[in-house]
């Protein structure tokens, strides 16, 4: 269901707007597809930016693992070396 709003914008914006959509297609329907359009890149960034801080979580519990693999073989072999 489509709701009718109101919205005020400059000439040169409707102008670049009337230049896009072209003849065959209103305004209005321009502006949904460029909004529509808009909220789906928004949400998959914010998706991307999650996935990204639970990466960075996960490299950060890897690399701390690793470090402790790490010290734990130096110690082992520092611990056989002959005196």
């Amino acid at each position: 269901m489509k709701e009718k709003t109101s919205i005020t914008l400059s000439r040169e914006v409707l102008l670049g707007i009337d230049r896009l959509a072209g003849p065959k297609r209103s305004r209005s329907a321009f502006i949904e597809r460029v909004l529509r359009r808009y909220l789906r890149e928004r949400k998959q960034a914010e998706e991307q930016a999650h996935d990204l801080e639970r990466l960075n979580l996960a490299a950060g519990r890897l690399n701390m693992e690793a470090a402790d693999v790490l010290e734990y073989q130096i110690a082992e072999e520092t611990a056989s070396e002959p005196q």
